[in-house]
């Protein structure tokens, strides 16, 4: 109980930093595309170095020690299926709509009011629904280990910051309450708990093991690092190019993977 209490803790701690995005809001017109590059990057390095190097060959030494007749090919639809399950969430999305298509994250923005108003609602509604398998991703992967949660959520933490942002820029200037911006931003974070606990729910209800005792939870997991290197690859890494800074951000990547692949031999 005590694990699954500290996995929902942490999940909660990355959603809510959509409440960041919405802070930095309030105290700067504009972020450093330098700073946002760099990060998303280091944000994509840590996913995939996770991703690759922990959860798919923990999976694949989960499925085997428990004796699942072609287990490891399981294990590989299953990284396919998460990644076909967040893809379909993307294209139920409309793109002007969709977070991942915002290209601009100043806040200089002016215009209809109730059409901006409507923008920062629609922009906190197609986050929250996209946010659903982050929170799954984080709540699996801290269940498995908390250091590899601890990653985890560093890494979506970080990139739900411009999501943030990104509900919070229209809704300021449709509203001009500062108070509305940050808490639409914050709420639309929170569908990551959400997601955790609905996981908790569905396999509480089919019997499936939340654990590495059955042949259920490997292939959980192995879905979930699907959906961590599809975040990476298709959101993560072309927002960052987006700013301009293309060496900034491979550089974040790489400093991602390295800060990862050092805490796993330290600790």
């Amino acid at each position: 109980m005590n694990t699954i209490v500290s996995a929902l803790l942490l999940t909660l701690i990355a959603g809510s930093a959509t409440g960041i995005g919405g802070a930095l809001v309030l105290f700067k017109k504009k972020l450093s595309s330098g700073f946002l590059a760099g990060s998303l990057g280091l944000s994509a390095g840590v996913m995939i170095f996770i991703s690759m190097a922990e959860m798919l060959p923990e999976s694949q030494a989960m499925i085997r020690s428990v004796g699942t007749a072609h287990g490891e090919a399981w294990v590989l639809a299953a990284f396919f299926i998460g990644m076909g399950i967040i893809t379909l969430i993307d294209f139920l999305i409309p793109e002007y709509e969709n977070p991942h298509e915002v290209s601009d994250l100043s806040i200089e923005m002016t215009g209809n009011e109730k059409a901006l108003h409507r923008l920062g609602i629609m922009s906190a509604l197609a986050i929250a629904i996209h946010n659903f398998p982050e929170g799954i991703a984080t709540f699996i992967g801290a269940l498995n280990d908390p250091q590899m949660g601890a990653g985890i959520t560093f890494a979506i933490a970080i990139h739900n910051i411009p999501e943030g942002i990104a509900v919070a820029i229209p809704i300021y200037y449709a509203t001009k309450s500062k108070g509305k911006a940050l808490l639409y931003a914050t709420l639309s974070g929170f569908s990551e708990v959400i997601g955790a606990l609905l996981c908790l729910g569905v396999t509480g209800i089919f019997g499936l093991e939340l654990t590495g005792n059955g042949p259920s939870f490997p292939l959980i997991m192995a879905a979930v690092a699907g959906i961590m290197i599809y975040i990476s690859l298709d959101e993560l890494l072309p927002t960052a190019e987006k700013y301009g800074k293309h060496h900034i951000a491979i550089a974040g990547v790489v400093g991602g993977m390295a800060i990862m692949g050092i805490s796993l031999l330290i600790l």
